[in-house]
């Protein structure tokens, strides 16, 4: 077992309704999970957003906490609804109602990594499952809407910004040949789990910094945009995907020699991001 779900970096005082988080950037593999496991070290990271967590991390440095999963993603995926299990890895799994994500193999409990390759020998029992999501998904979440619950306390209002990256060969198959190609994708349900204000504030922070922003194609956003998007209540949830080929090299899985320069980028996207916490919270007090 992890020594600990999550890990959670506050500022030394709130100064904006904005809550950061990375569900998928935890690489604390338990080694039993490891010895279960088919695939070599590298194949099995193969999922990770790796070093998303430290491509966010100035956050307290702005005023806004930054909460991070340490369970990896091909053990716990965070962006997956807590009953998403497949019963084609869990045994006595019930079958529901057909579900894209589960028969792919990418349920709450992941049966395969990147390019659909098996993670297990066998299938895990239905207790292993639930303990999985007791131990791991519901104290993330928890602290989550905690979270999300104290900016809505203090400012009247919250928005969550989902960190995340996507594989370069993602992009490659958007539009014609030759086409632009984002290096960042806001996924936002088209609509659904944002007000088109804080969204269109949310590109432009990455639009100054000179990076390229499409919205939800060819990522709309999941289970956790989904979820904690409640524009209606003021709750905004916006994911953001960003270019992996940017700052890693993805067959190694290591920084890339600008990893430390984008980072800097970053920094100041994650501080005019911090900002709109705080103009929007003028806002709601005005109205």
């Amino acid at each position: 077992m992890l020594t600990s779900p999550y890990h959670l970096a506050v500022p030394e005082g709130r100064t904006t309704s904005v809550v950061f988080a990375s569900p998928h950037s935890g690489r604390d593999y338990p080694a039993s999970f490891v010895r279960r496991a088919v695939l070599d070290a590298k194949e099995i990271r193969s999922s990770e957003d790796a070093f998303v967590d430290l491509l966010f991390d100035t956050a307290p440095l702005h005023g806004a906490p930054f909460l991070t999963a340490t369970a990896p993603r091909a053990f716990l995926d965070l962006n997956r609804g807590p009953d998403e299990f497949d019963p084609a890895l869990i045994e006595g799994a019930r079958r529901s109602a057909h579900n894209p994500r589960i028969a792919s193999g990418l349920g709450v409990i992941p049966r395969v990594v990147a390019n659909g390759r098996q993670i297990y020998r066998g299938k895990l029992t239905l207790v292993e499952a639930h303990q999985r999501v007791t131990q791991y998904w519901r104290p993330y979440h928890d602290r989550l809407q905690m979270l999300l619950d104290q900016s809505i306390n203090d400012f009247g209002e919250a928005i969550l910004i989902d960190c995340h990256s996507m594989p370069h060969e993602a992009l490659e198959n958007m539009g014609p040949a030759g086409a632009v190609r984002p290096d960042v994708v806001l996924g936002d349900r088209f609509g659904a789990t944002a007000s088109g204000a804080v969204v269109d504030q949310v590109e432009a922070a990455f639009v100054a910094a000179g990076l390229k922003v499409a919205r939800n194609m060819p990522f709309a956003g999941a289970y956790i945009t989904q979820h904690y998007g409640r524009p209606s209540r003021n709750q905004h949830a916006i994911q953001v995907e960003i270019d992996r080929a940017l700052y890693m090299d993805e067959k190694s899985l290591t920084p890339s020699p600008g990893f430390a320069a984008f980072r800097d980028l970053l920094a100041g996207v994650i501080s005019d991001l911090a900002d709109i916490g705080r103009i929007q919270n003028l806002r709601v007090a005005a109205e």
